[in-house]
């Protein structure tokens, strides 16, 4: 079974690092924002201060002391509009300039575009670095590398294959390929396990581009929201931006195909650990039960990172007084429904599809049984208490001997020791003897009264 894994994946892994090289724009050189037209830089700057109503009654004057740029160490006052949905500036915060590249002196230069979070951001970086290397150790450090290596890809290679004009899906289903090996190995080993997992994983890929396609062709989606038409209009090229909402939902399922193939997988093998009597069909059967009750959570999850993304969209349309299937079926909200539901049939497929995978691998794997648990302690016997010897005593006085009484026997009535030795009388005399013998006084019983 192993031999058979290594056949399918190995071609596989091959394809992919062959449609990296076929789809990286070596040679290109992407054009700067200047060059297309936007010609507005980044000045950092600190807020030294803020008059309300000096320049309007709907507009604040905020002074600021440039830290780079043209005019470093010089300050500008900036109007800045006051009203609903507009950032409120105070004294000591770090914001972002937008410079038009003329006359660093002007402030109708400069315009306040955002604020500094490079600190607060690192700061949560390291928070979640240190509670993945607290809880995971050497699997937690793993899973970093791998999480800077799926940024790298994304980065390096699906970003820049894209502005370079290929096709977005076809750059998607590659760096998707080339995430899914570097992530699953690199944080689970390489093993059956994880090969089984990387099968899984690619199976529902596969499943949710052909869906996705379909269904964007008979959907009538362009894919053309208001970001897209912005970088088009910017990029002066034709993209694909159905293509591009397709790379975005395979992109986007990615992740939590990871999360329920290897899950379920890890879940099998367990299984034939603790019983390695179960056949394939009941490993598949107590998988498939584990994988149901995942399957409704990670579906959930999906749904509500998209619903999340497009809580906005959603409120300014249902604003408009439009009906609701006017709102579910209108670009931006079709194209969202599209990506989940088809992501979500990806994951439901995952189930069955990895669970299957892994009882056929796991039933033909030697899995080492689980390690018993170390045996508690027998408790130390107590010690016996040490018996102290008794102090030496003066031996007790020996008692005086008595002289042995000599033993009478027989009737001693009319007995006379001068007379000689006894002798037992014979039987009649006895009987004369005894009649004429005195009768005792009866004694008196006590009856308990005085």
């Amino acid at each position: 079974m192993r031999t058979l894994l290594t056949w399918l994946l190995v071609p596989l892994v091959l394809a992919t690092a062959v449609g990296a090289l076929l789809l990286y724009p070596f040679g290109h050189e992407q054009r700067t924002g200047a060059q297309i037209g936007l010609h507005q830089k980044p000045v950092d700057a600190v807020v030294t201060g803020v008059q309300d109503g000096v320049c309007g009654e709907n507009c604040t004057a905020v002074t600021v002391r440039m830290s780079d740029g043209d005019a470093s160490g010089q300050s500008v006052t900036i109007p800045n509009l006051r009203g609903a949905g507009a950032p409120r500036y105070q004294t000591g915060d770090e914001v972002v300039l937008s410079y038009s590249g003329s006359r660093p002196q002007a402030a109708e230069s400069y315009q306040i575009v955002d604020f500094q979070r490079g600190w607060s951001l690192v700061l949560l970086a390291v928070l979640f670095a240190a509670a993945v290397l607290l809880l995971g150790r050497w699997k937690g450090l793993a899973a970093l590398g791998a999480l800077l290596l799926s940024f790298v890809v994304l980065v390096l290679f699906v970003l820049p294959a894209i502005l370079a004009g290929e096709n977005p899906l076809m750059v998607a289903v590659v760096g998707a390929g080339l995430i899914m090996f570097v992530v699953l190995y690199l944080s689970h080993g390489v093993s059956a396990r994880t090969s089984t997992a990387v099968l899984g994983t690619l199976v529902s890929l596969v499943l949710i581009g052909v869906l996705g396609a379909v269904f964007s062709w008979a959907a009538q989606l362009t894919g053309l929201d208001e970001d897209t038409i912005n970088l088009v209009t910017v990029l002066g090229t034709d993209i694909d931006t159905r293509g591009l909402l397709l790379a975005g939902t395979i992109i986007g399922a990615l992740g939590v195909l990871d999360d329920v193939t290897v899950t379920q997988t890890s879940a099998v093998w367990e299984l034939r650990r603790a019983n390695d009597r179960l056949t394939w069909r009941e490993l598949f059967a107590a998988g498939s039960r584990i994988g149901r009750d995942h399957m409704s959570s990670v579906v959930n999850t999906l749904v509500m990172a998209y619903a999340g993304a497009a809580l906005p969209l959603l409120l300014a349309i249902s604003l408009a007084g439009r009906s609701m299937g006017e709102i579910l079926t209108a670009q931006q909200i079709a194209q969202e429904i599209v990506r989940t539901l088809v992501g979500s049939i990806g994951l439901v497929a995952a189930v069955p599809v990895t669970t299957a995978l892994a009882a056929l691998v796991a039933v033909r794997q030697e899995v080492a049984p689980a390690a018993a648990p170390d045996p508690e302690p027998e408790p130390e016997p107590e010690p016996e208490p040490v018996k102290r010897a008794k102090p030496a005593t003066e031996p007790a006085p020996e008692r005086a001997v008595r002289p042995a009484r000599a033993r009478i026997e027989g009737d001693l009535y009319g007995y006379d020791p001068d007379k000689g030795p006894w002798v037992r009388p014979s039987g009649r005399a006895a009987r004369r003897a005894a009649s004429e013998r005195p009768v005792p006084p009866a004694r008196r019983r006590s009856s308990g009264s005085p």
